[in-house]
């Protein structure tokens, strides 16, 4: 328990100024959200725009609820955020298999996991063993899955299934780990505790999020692509995607970026986040469905809100880590 204290302490005195602002902050714009979504609920009047403002008021009563587990995790130390980015892979993945369909020889692979992979990959994060982390799935998992599977002696769709398990392991536990791996990295210089730089990841590939469906539901008239996502357009990216990269730019007094250079890292963020919202909503019309689970009120599942950061996540640790240490 003490040293749990401890790492509050250290965290709220080594960034009291800072820590205070940016809660604040965060604080002021969840409650000027919450008043908007009050007042739109109380005066728009048709059904379509009654739907709008419905889904966003449900995404921001889930964003008070995220922003309070994320905070709580940050500030009680790396070994808390760990567990818990664990159970997000956990469950998004989870979410991945429970749309795939497998069939019984595929049983072993699965077990494997979620019971042994989920868990090695976070502790090898957790013990920073950069050289093993970065290619234990996919080199050595990619490798063993087929080779369990096989086993079961049943080729029905034996590519495709194991493809997909592939993929699952990819999206919801291996480029997700790159997030709480920030929280690892030797900075040179960087006096600021590193939990700094997965809120900035966080922040900025979230609120691209955000803004992108705001600005499209204001003003968006170019579809990009109404076959994958309906509701993303031109003027959603543009003008969610800047508004992130200038927020990302202010914030760079949080890492170890310049402003020109917290500008480019947003740039990479909202570019990476976009394809991986877009990449993971062709794989859900493939599989015939609208959202990856129901978990998170207004969000659909896990992996709906993970999309922006499995991609965002190992570029932007990859970045960090080579042009920073």
């Amino acid at each position: 328990m003490s040293s749990v204290i401890n790492s509050v302490m250290t965290v709220f005195t080594t960034t009291e100024p800072l820590f205070l602002w940016l809660s604040g902050a965060a604080l002021g714009l969840l409650v000027v959200a919450t008043l908007i979504g009050a007042v739109l609920a109380y005066r728009v009047k048709t059904p379509a725009g009654r739907d709008t403002v419905r889904n966003l008021n449900a995404r921001i009563r889930s964003w008070w609820v995220m922003v309070a587990l994320f905070a709580a995790a940050m500030l009680l130390g790396s070994g808390v955020t760990l567990v818990l980015f664990a159970l997000l892979s956990y469950l998004a993945l989870r979410e991945f298999i429970t749309l795939t369909p497998t069939r019984r020889g595929d049983h072993a692979g699965l077990f494997l996991s979620f019971f042994v992979v989920v868990p090695l990959q976070y502790w090898l994060v957790g013990i920073g063993w950069y050289g093993l982390f970065s290619i234990f799935i996919p080199v050595y998992v990619f490798m063993a899955l087929p080779s369990l599977s096989v086993l079961g002696a049943d080729t029905t769709d034996f590519l495709t299934r194991t493809a997909k398990a592939q993929w699952g392991l990819m999206l919801a536990v291996y480029c997700t780990s790159h997030a709480p791996a920030l929280l690892w990295l030797d900075i040179p210089g960087y006096n600021l505790p590193p939990a700094l730089l997965l809120l900035y990841l966080m922040t900025v590939a979230q609120l691209s999020d955000v803004f992108q469906y705001v600005f499209g539901k204001l003003w968006g008239k170019t579809r990009l692509s109404p076959g994958i996502s309906p509701s993303k357009t031109v003027e959603g990216l543009v003008g969610g995607g800047l508004t992130a990269i200038a927020i990302g730019t202010g914030l760079h007094v949080i890492t170890p970026f310049s402003p020109l250079q917290a500008a480019a890292m947003s740039l990479f963020i909202v570019i990476a986040g976009f394809f991986g919202g877009f990449v993971l909503s062709a794989m859900k019309r493939d599989l015939g469905v609208k959202d990856w689970g129901t978990m998170i009120e207004g969000h659909g599942g896990v992996l709906d809100r993970l999309d922006s950061v499995v991609f965002s996540a190992p570029l932007f640790f990859h970045l960090t880590r080579y042009w920073f240490t």
